[in-house]
């Protein structure tokens, strides 16, 4: 398939939001936790963790441009110097997500 830029953007917004995420193909999900200096927590959800090096063990992560959107974070991770990265599992999905998609 090859589409033009004119093309993609013509496309329902929907259509081509599942169209574009799906071209790198299946994706894992991630929870990337972290806390402000006011000790507020954040969790949010991220595809894009990726395994750079065992030795040293070596995560890494994309996440989209800080603009003037509120996200909480890269703020987070800056100020503190801490996260955590947990995968979703498959099992965790059937349990607490797909009951509500009912």
């Amino acid at each position: 398939m090859q589409l033009t830029k004119e093309e993609l953007d013509q496309m329902d917004r929907n259509y081509r939001l599942n169209l574009i995420n799906s071209i790198s193909g299946i994706k894992p999900a991630n929870l990337i936790a972290t806390k402000s200096v006011d000790d507020q927590e954040n969790v949010a959800i991220f595809s894009s963790v990726v395994h750079l090096g065992s030795s040293p063990a070596q995560l890494g992560f994309i996440m989209r441009p800080q603009t003037e959107i509120p996200r909480d974070t890269y703020p987070n991770i800056m100020e503190t110097g801490y996260y955590t990265i947990n995968h979703v599992s498959e099992s965790f999905i059937k349990k607490h997500i797909s009951p509500r998609l009912n």
